[in-house]
């Protein structure tokens, strides 16, 4: 029995019939060898590997009366007949409309909070995933790939699991044990953290200059962005788009910019939505903003569970040229890494427990009734998401997994995501959209080759070579009297005793 974190648990608290809040995945594969049932040959696959990844083979379990977080326990024998379902595509279905339809689907909670479909049609042959983002974040969901998956078409063997005794439902005198418990050392973590952060705050309060009107103005530029068409309230419908580059290209072009190819990325993101929305009518008098989540996690580190934190960084859009907007990008992006490096250890990601479905809910439910996005500014217009992955191609039972591309969540007031995943030397680019927000995502993805194709312009452009001007030749300076050696150089016709050296008189002998 393990308790969610504040963060884990929050993610089920916001969750609504509009606004499923699970993350996943459209992994295109390339058919195995041989004939039969690939749907039966992955149940089989993974009925073998359950025990490799806990949220797998848990389950939620409510305290009573929803008094605070749950807890994850042993769902005890999972139905792999519902968790990996089969389906196939109609005359005319597209793969990525399937997908969509999928990942507006909310997960059964009485389950394993996960579910795999495998879609089948001409041609086609692909995964879609799903895992709520209660159990895991993006370097979580990972490293659960790689236990998934293997390095060649046979599969590696695998230990099978310990045998485990079998253990009881909590009951209610254990679970309210646990809540207490859980919601007391939280406080205490609260508690001693309180002496960094006033530290903390106080080193700011210092730095920062007299606030001014002009200064709460520049506040207002940097911190708000512009309201557009994709920060409203959305409906319950997806719409789900990909993109592709090599990851060699993508490196290039950064290192030609002098950037990292994370700040390439939202480059590129930042260009390719606004040329979207001044098609669709738009043009934001202010620079679009994106969400970019940060991991907190320490070096390999693999746990179940989110540790991350997110921030709002500049797309630089408001600047007319492609290197204003990267500079912009780059410099908050640095002041956003300095102080998530200074405060990575108060960052929340945990928080008391008692009461808190009750408040968040709540909350959450009182803000979508009332429209509430739609009456405040905002501090970012999507979420942009880079999450690295392996650099060799995978395997999910025999099938080779050609394109990866990551699927993750919009919530009111942010109808679009765009996450990246790098796999075998690509970068797949996963769009989910609200269908009330963007209808069609092809004039978008469209937008982003145009963007690209921008990129790579100012790449290859020459740069400017500086000319260098012949130096006059400088003239004679009538003040100073020529000696009688410089006089007879100048009347000299030939040029070598213009250099010729002065012969040095003899010295005089005693």
């Amino acid at each position: 029995m393990r308790p969610l974190s504040g963060l884990d648990a929050g993610f089920l608290y916001l969750e609504t019939p509009e606004t499923p809040m699970h993350v996943g995945s459209l992994c295109l594969l390339e058919p195995p060898a041989g004939k039969g049932s690939y749907v039966e040959a992955v149940r089989e696959h993974l009925r073998a590997r359950l025990h490799l990844a806990p949220l797998l083979y848990q389950r939620l379990t409510l305290m009573p009366l929803d008094l605070g977080h749950p807890v994850w326990t042993d769902a005890g024998e999972v139905d792999l007949d519902w968790h990996i379902q089969h389906r196939k595509l109609k005359r005319g279905e597209d793969v990525m409309t399937v997908a969509a339809e999928l990942h507006a689907e909310r997960l059964d909670r009485s389950r394993p909070l996960w579910q795999f479909t495998v879609i089948e049609g001409p041609k086609v042959l692909a995964l879609h995933t799903k895992v709520h983002h209660a159990a895991l974040d993006g370097q979580a969901g990972v490293a659960l790939a790689q236990a998934m998956l293997d390095l060649s078409p046979v599969p590696r063997p695998v230990r099978p699991p310990a045998e485990k005794p079998e253990v009881a439902a909590p009951g209610t005198r254990e679970l309210l044990g646990t809540l207490f418990d859980s919601t007391l050392g939280q406080v205490a973590k609260i508690v001693k953290a309180v002496p960094d952060a006033l530290r903390l705050a106080g080193q700011t309060l210092k730095q920062a200059p007299k606030p001014t009107l002009a200064s709460l103005k520049g506040l207002r530029q940097r911190w708000l962005a512009p309201r557009t068409l994709l920060n409203g309230q959305i409906g319950a419908e997806r719409r789900f788009g990909a993109w592709r580059i090599s990851l060699r290209e993508a490196k290039a072009q950064a290192a030609a910019l002098d950037a990292t190819v994370n700040d390439w990325l939202l480059l590129l993101v930042g260009g390719a939505l606004q040329r979207y929305l001044i098609g669709r009518g738009e043009r934001p008098t202010r620079s679009l903003a994106a969400a970019v989540p940060i991991s907190l996690r320490e070096a390999g580190e693999a746990a179940q569970g989110n540790q991350v934190t997110m921030l709002p960084c500049t797309l630089g859009t408001s600047h007319r040229t492609l290197k204003g907007r990267l500079k912009a990008i780059q410099a908050q992006m640095q002041g956003l890494k300095d102080a998530t490096r200074e405060a990575s250890s108060l960052i929340p990601t945990d928080f008391p427990s008692l009461g808190a479905p009750w408040l968040i809910g709540g909350l959450a439910q009182l803000a979508a009734k009332t429209r509430l996005v739609e009456q405040v500014p905002l501090p970012v217009n999507l979420v942009v998401s880079n999450v690295p992955g392996p650099p060799v191609p995978l395997y999910l039972a025999g099938a080779k997994v050609t394109h990866y591309y990551p699927i993750s969540i919009v919530i009111h007031g942010l109808a679009l995501n765009v996450t990246v995943h790098s796999y075998a030397g690509e970068l797949d680019v996963g769009l989910i959209a609200a269908a009330s927000a963007v209808p069609d995502l092809a004039p978008l993805i469209a937008a982003f080759d145009a963007e690209a194709a921008a990129i790579l312009a100012e790449v290859l452009a020459p740069k400017p070579t500086r000319k260098l001007r012949a130096k006059p030749a400088s003239a004679p300076n009538p003040r100073r009297r020529a000696g009688p050696e410089s006089a007879a150089q100048a009347a000299s016709p030939d040029p070598a005793a213009k250099a010729a050296p002065r012969r040095r008189r003899p010295a005089a002998k005693d």
